[in-house]
Order: structure tokens, then C-alpha cells, then sequence
């Protein structure tokens, strides 16, 4: 049941190779991939690839270092997209402040667009938020009392604090690679603390590749890695993590389940 979560297969790394990478994923017992767009000109390809390869789900999105240049974009453009069976996510969007590519409003005005439509299909929003804990949490707030969406915040790096107030929302928390690091202490214990049913594991692909794997090109199959990482922090077994967490994925991507 083990699924990567979140994967980039038709960036640069993975492309090129993009059947070897899936294959080698599938060897090492991964059931399913969530491929993340970031950009409106990657929609086709992601939503293609999802079509081609029938473990392989899309999620369309415009990522907040692209914000400034789909500043215009409007809802109607993502609910069009979002129509596809295939897609069963919209993202990745959010906020990013430690780049600062795009404007911070924004960032936040595309943020609010995307929320707007994971409430009206029921699709989960998938989060990006670095340096951004307070904005990312002020809007979260904001918006639910709109009315309830699902959401992941996804390669989870923040504070424990952050983490426990999205929890309260009802969010799901994805972990990446980036919990193997020898630097990632406070994010080690925090996930030890996140409830079973809240739990994701991905790999960002083709970045972030885990210990032992560090300094390579990251590829779904080390989502494999991760797992185990984060089962022995919680005191399982990768095999349970893997049914744990493969379950929370189709419970809240619920269109994958069809």
C-alpha cells in the first residue's frame, strides 16, 4: 500500500527515463504516485502521464514561485482542468518566502483561488508553505471558516507549533526525505507525534533523495527509504507505516479510489 505521495516524474531527472523510474519504484513495493504540477504549461503533460500509467494520478496547480506569472489566472481555468478523472488534486500552491520569486500578495490571492476551488470540486489542496508559517496559517484560518476543504501540507519542514494548529484545522501532513537528514532533529520528533490517520510520506522527486541516497537524483522508489525512517521514529514497522499511510492517501484523495 506503500504510495509516494508527491513526485515531480515529468521534471528534469525523471523524464528522460520516466518508465525505468516508475518500474524501479513498483520493484521496491510503491502501489501509487501523486504527480505534481507547478505551472499551467506542465497540465497536459501531467494529466497525460496520469492517463498513460494507470497507478499514476495528477494534481493541477500553479506553485507560488510561479504566481507573478499566472497572476491572472482565474478559477474557471483550474475547474476546467480539475474535471479530468484523473486528477485528484489541486496544487501544489502556496506560499513561499524564503525565495521570494513571486510577489507575496500575490502568492496569497493565488493561494486563495486555489482553496476556492478544492471547497467547490471537494478535490484536497496540496500545500507548499516555507518560510511562511504565519500567512500560511492566517489564510488556512480564514478560508475554513468559509466553509471546510481538505488539505495536505506536503514535505512538512515547519515548526512544531504550525504543525499542531493545521492538525487542529483537520489538515493531513506529508513527509519527505528531508526527515533523514542528521539537521532535521525537531522535525524527527514532530512526526513521531502526528496521528495515524494524519500521515502521508512522498518524495518531492527529483528532489530531496534521502539518506542513503543523498546526493543523487531523487526517484519514487526512495519513498521506500523514507518510510522505514518514519516507521522506526514512530515504533512500527515499515510494513504498517506503509498500510497507514497508503490508507490516509486514498482516504483523502478520495478520486483515486475510482
Amino acid at each position: 500500500m506503500l504510495i509516494d505521495s508527491h513526485c515531480h516524474l515529468n521534471y528534469k531527472g525523471l523524464m528522460e527515463t520516466q518508465a525505468e523510474v516508475l518500474a524501479r519504484a513498483r520493484a521496491r513495493g510503491v502501489r501509487g504516485f501523486l504527480n505534481i504540477s507547478t505551472r499551467l504549461s506542465e497540465w497536459e503533460a501531467v494529466v497525460a502521464t496520469a492517463h498513460r500509467e494507470p497507478d499514476v494520478w495528477a494534481s493541477i496547480g500553479i506553485h507560488p514561485h510561479e504566481a507573478d506569472a499566472h497572476a491572472d489566472l482565474g478559477a474557471e481555468a483550474l475547474r476546467t482542468a480539475a474535471a479530468d478523472p484523473r486528477v485528484i488534486a489541486i496544487g501544489e500552491t502556496g506560499l513561499d518566502y524564503f525565495y521570494d520569486h513571486s510577489a507575496r500578495q500575490v502568492q496569497q490571492d493565488l493561494f486563495r483561488v486555489h482553496i476556492g476551488v478544492a471547497r467547490e470540486t471537494g478535490l484536497p489542496i496540496v500545500i507548499h508553505t516555507r518560510d511562511a508559517e504565519d500567512d500560511t496559517l492566517r489564510i488556512l484560518t480564514e478560508e475554513m471558516a468559509k466553509g471546510a476543504f481538505p488539505a495536505l501540507i506536503h514535505c512538512f519542514t515547519a515548526s512544531a507549533g504550525f504543525g499542531r494548529a493545521v492538525l487542529d484545522l483537520g489538515l493531513t501532513i506529508s513527509i519527505s526525505g528531508i526527515v533523514t537528514f542528521k539537521n532535521a532533529k525537531d522535525l524527527q520528533a514532530f512526526v513521531a507525534e502526528v496521528p495515524d490517520d494524519r500521515l502521508l510520506v512522498e518524495t518531492d522527486a527529483p528532489f530531496l533523495a534521502p539518506v542513503p541516497h543523498r546526493g543523487k537524483v531523487c526517484e519514487p522508489a526512495f519513498v521506500s527509504d523514507t518510510c522505514a525512517f518514519v516507521a522506526a521514529l514512530r515504533g512500527v514497522t515499515p510494513e504498517v507505516l506503509a498500510e497507514q499511510t497508503g490508507t490516509n492517501f486514498f482516504h483523502l484523495f478520495t478520486r483515486a479510489q475510482a
